[in-house]
């Protein structure tokens, strides 16, 4: 019983970290699931029609719920691994998906399933270490999944919270918009908070949100750092167009794709 148990761990683990053409295509697979299954979520919850299609849900859940038990098979510490933040919010994504075989599909059910956001950390570290395209463009891809996440995430949060106490927020696109509009300074007003939890969020996302808003934008449009380590000091971050290392006055040999003019 233990050899069996053994050799089924040692065949997972060659699917999830070895070198083999299997291996990486099974890899290949899980992060266009998981590519597939996060835009699912995020329309799901935007678009309305995407709610009488609960056999796909059902079908997500155990696939996922698959995954979840593989990954805990092959783990060193498998408590350690079920307590891990991703982990947690598979499984809670997880028990959002199966709920629906037992109850009516709520709309916070749906919104719930953006905590599968989370997971995309992990699917950008995985295609950043599979595609050079990734890696040379790791700065913009970071700041644009923080700015998706956070925004993503804080709807939810808007949605789950004041859905049922706020005529205003009915649907999830309602709660998007209005953090949206209350992170890019517009306040329109045609949303508003009428009770002091609802107050409490929006003064959050004044306060921490739009700060990281603007500095993430501006990230993504506008990189201002770019990596290469100075043979002299080690400093790795430097302007786009230095031409001397800030800290000890090297000169450096950045690579270019374009031409100088």
């Amino acid at each position: 019983m233990q050899d069996a148990q053994a050799d089924f761990r040692g065949a997972l683990r060659r699917l999830y970290f070895g070198q083999t053409t299997i291996g990486r295509s099974w890899r290949v697979g899980l992060l266009i699931f998981d590519v597939v299954t996060i835009l699912y979520f995020v329309l799901s919850a935007t678009l309305p029609q995407l709610e009488s299609y609960p056999r796909v849900d059902w079908a997500i859940g155990f696939v996922l719920l698959l995954d979840y038990g593989f990954r805990l098979a092959i783990a060193q510490r498998p408590m350690r691994a079920a307590m891990d933040s991703t982990a947690i919010a598979d499984l809670i994504v997880i028990l959002s998906l199966l709920a629906e075989a037992f109850i009516t599909n709520l709309g916070f059910l749906r919104v719930i399933r953006m905590l599968r956001l989370l997971r995309s950390y992990h699917v950008v570290k995985d295609l950043r270490e599979t595609f050079s395209w990734f890696r040379q463009h790791e700065e913009i891809i970071n700041s644009a999944m923080n700015l998706l996440v956070f925004v993503f995430m804080v709807s939810a949060v808007v949605y789950v919270i004041e859905a049922q106490v706020n005529a205003n927020i009915n649907s999830y696109m309602d709660a998007l918009y209005f953090t949206v509009t209350t992170l890019t300074t517009t306040g329109y007003g045609d949303i508003t908070m009428t009770d002091t939890v609802g107050r409490t969020i929006t003064i959050i996302i004044m306060v921490f949100g739009v700060a990281l808003f603007l500095r993430l934008i501006q990230t993504i449009f506008r990189p201002s750092k770019v990596k290469y380590a100075c043979p002299d000091c080690g400093l790795n971050r430097h302007d786009n167009d230095a031409v001397h290392c800030k800290h000890c006055g090297n000169t450096l040999h950045i690579p270019t794709e374009g031409e100088w003019h």
